[in-house]
């Protein structure tokens, strides 16, 4: 198995090298090497379940239906690998009677940006790791990968990396450990690109890293989000109790570590659901959280949201504690309560707590509601729950207050479905680009960048801008 020491220059070096091959294979190639990689999984699903079972402790339901999610993905890729499109490949024909003046022949199409590190998550030790869609769209547009370990998984990422191997080119994907590895990762030479999953704080170090390098790279990071979500008077009328049956099951959803937990829900003022939010809450169990530096962050950020004067304690679960008196790895579910005028007046309490917790702002009117919508950092969702006749013109009015990458009508925000049309990202600081996404059939588009050919002789052009189009992709040529 590969060493668990730093060693990015071999790594870097090795994807360097394979990087030229690796964007000159044809889109069937690129396609079966997916799919022969989802193959992998699928043969290795008890093996790998079970060594993240022993790392992450979420459950082998939770795991299986992961890496199923993680194999669709790598299909999903390898036919959009297939098709071509996202070469967006333009030719514009020489033409001598152009106006305002002639013009030359232009072919333009999209092409590989080199070697590109993935930082994995700790949340998702399939589905965002190793094989997860970082490294899946990557390999979809021509580049090789250099994969970050989380230290949460440290077992299952070498023995993914290493059915991989047997499957991939030398170099095509490889695997570092540790926090200085990660960090010299991002300013390492060949490496043209990241794809990070993680931390606020972690991520803006990263980000700043891949910056202030002399040739800075893109940085594509996902990080925290507080996902709001608003009940309209009318919706709490028609179906209060039901929301909120689907509300805490959203918060303890894989104990509240998902990015996308519904962290505020907006409820009208004398909302009277304290009593069942209540009884929801004591219907949980404490569960464990991926690892204790995980619940010992939970465990802070809550009691620093709990002990504002502003804030209300709904509800608590009750807490994990050893025979020793200590704190376990458990989590409890907590719900806490805020004003909507007070939340706007405190803007520390617009934090994300990762873990089963959950903030309910109350508002007094539509005004109230908007105005601290407005005051929102970027979420990678926001919902509304609402009566489509009635809510139609505060809906619109709750749409364009908030920035968010993905709108929910009437569902919630846990669960990103893995097709074309997703959008997995949003404005800062859910993520540090809001113009791409990392899940969905787009995320290809960011380990890729534009080359115009100019008067080119058709030997010289690549396959898909040959006018004989040996590879069969879609050409626009404006005819």
């Amino acid at each position: 198995m590969p060493s668990r020491t730093p060693l990015h220059p071999l790594a870097t070096e090795a994807a360097r090298a394979a990087a030229p091959a690796l964007a000159a294979l044809a889109p069937a190639e690129v396609g079966t090497l997916l799919r022969d990689l989802a193959v992998v999984l699928r043969e290795h699903t008890d093996e790998l379940v079970a060594l993240a079972e022993e790392e992450t402790r979420l459950g082998d339901v939770r795991l299986r239906s992961e890496v199923l999610r993680t194999r669709v993905q790598l299909e999903m890729f390898a036919e959009i690998a297939e098709e071509g499109a996202h070469l967006d490949v333009m030719i514009d024909r020489a033409d001598n009677t152009a106006v305002p003046a002639p013009r030359p022949d232009v072919r333009r199409m999209l092409v590989p940006l080199g070697p590109v590190a993935v930082f994995t998550a700790s949340n998702f030790p399939f589905a965002f790791s190793v094989l997860g869609g970082d490294t899946a769209s990557a390999l979809a547009a021509g580049c090789p990968v250099v994969v970050k370990a989380h230290e949460g998984h440290p077992r299952l990422t070498d023995r993914t990396a290493a059915l991989a191997a047997e499957v991939l080119p030398p170099g095509a994907l490889s695997v570092v450990h540790g926090r200085e590895a990660g960090r010299t990762l991002v300013t390492d030479p060949a490496v043209r690109a990241v794809g990070f999953t993680g931390s606020t704080p972690g991520g803006r170090a990263l980000f700043d890293l891949a910056a202030s390098r002399p040739d800075p790279i893109p940085f594509y990071g996902e990080m925290g989000s507080l996902n709001p979500v608003v009940v309209t008077p009318q919706a709490l009328a028609a179906r209060g109790p039901v929301l909120v049956s689907e509300y805490i099951a959203s918060v303890t959803r894989s104990q509240g570590q998902l990015c996308t937990k519904p962290g505020l829900l907006f409820l009208p003022e004398r909302h009277d659901l304290d009593e069942l939010l209540r009884l929801a809450v004591t219907q949980t169990s404490p569960a464990p959280m991926l690892g204790s530096w995980i619940a010992e962050a939970y465990r802070t950020t809550l009691d620093e949201l709990a002990t504002h004067p502003a804030v209300r304690r709904i509800a608590a679960a009750p807490t994990g504690i050893h025979r020793t008196g200590r704190p376990t790895d458990e989590a409890s579910t907590t719900l806490l309560t805020v004003a909507a005028h007070d939340l706007r007046a405190h803007p520390e309490l617009l934090r994300e707590c990762f873990g089963p917790a959950s903030t309910v702002v109350t508002y007094a009117s539509a005004e109230d509601l908007l105005s601290s919508l407005r005051e929102l950092p970027g979420s990678l969702t926001a919902t509304v729950h609402g009566q489509e006749e009635a809510d139609e013109e505060l809906a619109r009015e709750i749409w364009s207050a908030l920035q968010a990458g993905r709108l929910i009508w009437n569902d919630w925000p846990t669960g990103v479905a893995v097709t074309r049309a997703m959008h997995h990202g949003g404005p800062w600081p859910a993520t540090t680009n809001p113009l791409h996404t990392s899940v969905g059939g787009t995320a290809i588009a960011r380990w890729l960048r534009p080359v115009a050919y100019q008067n080119m002789p058709e030997a010289f052009l690549p396959h898909p801008l040959r006018t004989t189009n040996p590879w069969r992709v879609p050409q626009w040529t404006g005819a």
